[in-house]
Parts: structure tokens; C-alpha cells; sequence
């Protein structure tokens, strides 16, 4: 079971698509939100999705850049991110999750990465069209490969300076990180692009796969735990 959290504004065009790559590799989700948020002890790996534009009192950014913000979802989010992180349950970031994970872990934000990284680059389709260099020995390559691959963009902001325990697991052509991974155990990755979108190409649905075998490992390490805790009792 995979809780994935949604923008109040298109969640309900996302979530069915994210659902959809959950089944197909062998997970279910359930959807939630500001408003409709369970229990971490529910579930057995999160998905934090994309949408609004995180708000820059997070990270120290600068205010008036941002155009869509929704605070009450930051704040959600990033409590999750780092009660899941604490508790060792698999962590997936889309877009905006993978830029959650970052300040969620200490890092900071390029607010306007286009304009950093030239305009003339900009590239916003949910259509493969940007290619990404993903780097050797991550946990991204062993996924996915390491071959260069054409992913989409939607975002305007990027992950800047790397929180805790991250290190860049792909960049694009012009430089700008376009994936993120913890170093160590649990699983966490970010990924700037919108792999949902892309479930018919077989290294897209290998980063939901990858979650799902991360919660599953998760799942019986806690059922066991709990089994052990019951027995002593």
C-alpha cells in the first residue's frame, strides 16, 4: 500500500495515472492530501506528487517569485517526507516531491531554474522530449540504466544545493539536476520529470517497480517486527 499525496488543484487528473503505475508493478495506492491524510503506519511506502510550486519560507528563497503555493500542503509534505524518512519507509518524489525531498533533508531550491539554466533550453511537455544523463553507480542507473534517456518537463523550479544525505543521480544537457537519491537505506528518490506519465516506457515503470519492491521489503521487515513485539508480550 502506497499513499501518494496530491495537489487539491489536479490531484484528481494525477492520481489515477500514478495509481495506474503502482498496479501495474504490482502495488495500490491511496490518495491523499490536506484534509484527507491517514497514518504512516498505514502504508507501506509514500509517493509525494506534483503540482503547486513549494513555498520559499521553507529554504529561505526569495518571496514573489512563486506563482502557486498552497502552504497547508507543504507543511503536510514535508512532515511526511521526514516522518517517513525517520521511520525507514520507501519515499518516491515527483517534480515537486523531488524538490520536497531536497528541503525536506536540508537543501535549497533554484526558484527560477530556466532562467539559470537559459530559456532557450525550456522545455514544458508531459511529451519525452528532454534528455537526461543519468550518473554511473547510483541507485537511478541500477533502476533504470544508465544509458541517456527523453524524459518530460513540467517544473520551473529545481533542486539547487543538496540536502542531507543526497547526492545527484541525473542531470539534463544543460546541467540542471533532474534526479536525486539518498546514499543510504530507505529508499528515496526523487525525480524531477513525470514518470507517471510515461508508464508505456519500461525504465519509467522500473522507478515505481523499485518502489514497490523497497515497500515490500519494508512491509515484511515490519510484520516481523511487530510479530516479535506480540510474541515477547
Amino acid at each position: 500500500m502506497i499513499a501518494v499525496t496530491t495537489s487539491s488543484r489536479s490531484g484528481w487528473r494525477v492520481y489515477p495515472l500514478v495509481n495506474l503505475n503502482l498496479w501495474i508493478t504490482g502495488g495500490r495506492g491511496v490518495r491523499w492530501g490536506v484534509g484527507r491524510v491517514a497514518d504512516l503506519e498505514d502504508v507501506d511506502g509514500l509517493i509525494i506528487g506534483g503540482g503547486d510550486d513549494i513555498g520559499p519560507d521553507l529554504y529561505g528563497g526569495k518571496l514573489g517569485i512563486s506563482l502557486r503555493l498552497d502552504h497547508a500542503r507543504d507543511d503536510l509534505e514535508r512532515g511526511l517526507a521526514e516522518a517517513a524518512l525517520e521511520r525507514n519507509i520507501p519515499v518516491l518524489g515527483i517534480c515537486r516531491g523531488s524538490q520536497m525531498l531536497n528541503v525536506a533533508l536540508g537543501g535549497t531550491l533554484d526558484q527560477d531554474a530556466w532562467a539559470t539554466f537559459g530559456v532557450e533550453g525550456k522545455i514544458k511537455t508531459i511529451l519525452p522530449k528532454r534528455e537526461i544523463c543519468v550518473e554511473d553507480d547510483t541507485h537511478l542507473s541500477l533502476i533504470s540504466g544508465d544509458e541517456p534517456m527523453k524524459v518530460n518537463a513540467l517544473h520551473t523550479q529545481a533542486v539547487d544545493r543538496l540536502g542531507q544525505g543526497l547526492r545527484v543521480s541525473a542531470r539534463d544537457t544543460s546541467g540542471m539536476v533532474q534526479a536525486i537519491e539518498r546514499v543510504r537505506d530507505p529508499f528515496a528518490l526523487g525525480v524531477q520529470w513525470h514518470p507517471e506519465h510515461l508508464f508505456y516506457a519500461h525504465r519509467q515503470r522500473a522507478i515505481f517497480r523499485a518502489l514497490v519492491s523497497a515497500a515490500n521489503a519494508y512491509r515484511s521487515e515490519r510484520n516481523q517486527t511487530r510479530a516479535m513485539r506480540d510474541e515477547l508480550a
